[in-house]
């Protein structure tokens, strides 16, 4: 096992090192800027996308609402990594790996702009009726049958991951944080995990997207109400993590305390392969969800998917890197879920780990519920709607197994399935980038003359 182990970390750094780091902040920043800056210039617009999205007529293609897919995309994206995989950039990679994840956010959302706008241009209908969609219908459908292959790479490496990424890891997150905070037994967070994921996920993306519409923006909200009150404890050191932040992310950061010191290399990579791991943004997996969205427009999925980016690193992931720094544990030498609740403790002693176990827990969830999709329609893409019921029981096995055994294999694994999964969609958007700005300029060009 220490053998494998040493394989997979090699393996790991080799799939998430210069090459890759260039491959994804190249891919977001050629997109940036062959659309002129069109995500950054218009996140108010988003903003006001999503709240459209919330009442789109039910007559437009698609089996759920573009904010239900919203939703449902973010029930993916803001998990664990917006907590324990903050915390781990800053804690390897020192604060000034919280500046690379933003840069990875800002070029990000050109990427997750792309991503829903093909995944919604070239979706198709299955056997069962439903609209599918995702990089595998984009790569078959927009280039062709001599690149079906990378379609078939995408989804066996998207529908591995899921299982990793998606299900075993996020129940140990809960499991363990369950078990810190209150001292519950593993297989007790396991078996209620486990059903109440049976009790979603059997519905399939109508119950997922449900749900998702309903807890995400509230665990949002709370969460952030938490983070704030960190923040406002200690809001004099506020400028001072800013300036500690954007310093440190171009400068070696020196070892204090229990903080091992950090290259500027070291800060990039964790940034980057942190802000991946939690936006998705590269992956090409907010396309699955945006693909059953009801719009006929691409462009408008695509303004409504970006913001995801938006919001899950912007947003909350600043939120928990600052709170981390601000009250000085970043240098502890503590690192994932375990720094995360020194913040909150330092802020609020006594109750804070309480308040963290839960958001963690609530996270880590959703994330289950989102990426049950996502792993579903992989598989669905490789072998047919046959495999939909098979798929969620496992699916629902794999949840309780995560749950109580240990999972330091699993973390490797499903973090190489990851990058895996974004060479194919990359190598997809910039081959098919040509048909993104062309529907991007005629659809601004609608707005500009009132038809939009």
């Amino acid at each position: 096992m220490q053998q494998l182990t040493e394989w997979l970390q090699s393996l790991n750094g080799l799939v998430w090192g210069v090459p890759m780091i260039v491959l994804i902040l190249g891919t977001g920043f050629y997109l940036q800027l062959r659309l002129g800056f069109m995500p950054l210039r218009n996140i108010g617009y988003g903003f006001r996308m999503i709240w459209k999205s919330r009442s789109v007529d039910a007559k437009e293609h698609g089996d759920i609402s573009p904010y239900a897919a919203l939703m449902t995309a973010l029930s993916a994206t803001v998990g664990t990594g917006n907590i324990a995989g903050v915390a781990t950039a800053i804690a390897v990679g020192g604060p000034g790996a919280v500046f690379w994840m933003w840069m990875t956010a800002l070029v990000g959302m050109a990427t997750k702009y792309a991503e829903v706008v093909l995944a919604v241009k070239y979706r198709e209908k299955n056997a069962k009726g439903q609209w599918v969609g995702g990089p595998m219908y984009a790569i078959k459908n927009g280039l062709g049958a001599n690149w079906r292959w990378l379609a078939t790479a995408f989804a066996i490496f998207g529908g591995f991951a899921g299982f990793g990424i998606g299900a075993m890891v996020q129940a140990n997150g809960i499991s363990s944080a369950m078990h810190s905070a209150f001292g519950l037994q593993t297989w007790v967070s396991g078996l209620v995990i486990a059903v109440l994921t049976a009790a979603v996920v059997l519905g399939g993306i109508t119950r997922i997207g449900a749900v998702a519409e309903k807890l995400v923006p509230s665990m949002c909200v709370v969460y952030i109400l938490c983070v704030l009150w960190v923040l406002g404890t200690f809001y004099t050191e506020i400028p001072a993590a800013f300036a500690l932040i954007v310093r440190e992310a171009f400068s070696p950061t020196a070892a204090v305390g229990g903080f091992a010191g950090s290259t500027v290399l070291m800060a990039i990579r964790m940034g980057v392969a942190r802000g991946i791991f939690s936006n998705e943004a590269g992956l090409g997996t907010a396309g699955i969800a945006q693909a059953a969205g009801q719009s006929k427009d691409p462009v408008f999925s695509g303004i409504v998917g970006m913001m995801g980016t938006f919001i899950d690193t912007i947003i909350v992931c600043t939120m928990t890197g600052l709170a981390i720094v601000v009250s000085g544990v970043w240098s502890s030498g503590a690192s994932g879920a375990v720094l995360s609740t020194q913040s909150f403790e330092a802020a609020m002693p006594g109750f804070g780990k309480y308040l963290l176990a839960i958001s963690l827990a609530v996270f880590a969830f959703t994330t289950i519920l989102g990426w049950a999709y996502y792993g579903e329609k992989c598989w669905n893409y490789l072998v047919g709607p046959v495999c939909e019921k098979p798929f969620r029981l496992l699916w629902v096995a794999g949840v309780f197994t995560g749950a109580v055994v240990t999972l330091d294999v699993a973390w490797l694994v499903a973090d190489t399935l990851n990058a895996l999964m974004a060479i194919p969609n990359l190598i997809s958007l910039l081959l098919l980038s040509p048909v993104v700005i062309k529907l991007t300029k005629d659809y601004f060009a609608a707005k500009q003359a009132g038809q939009k």
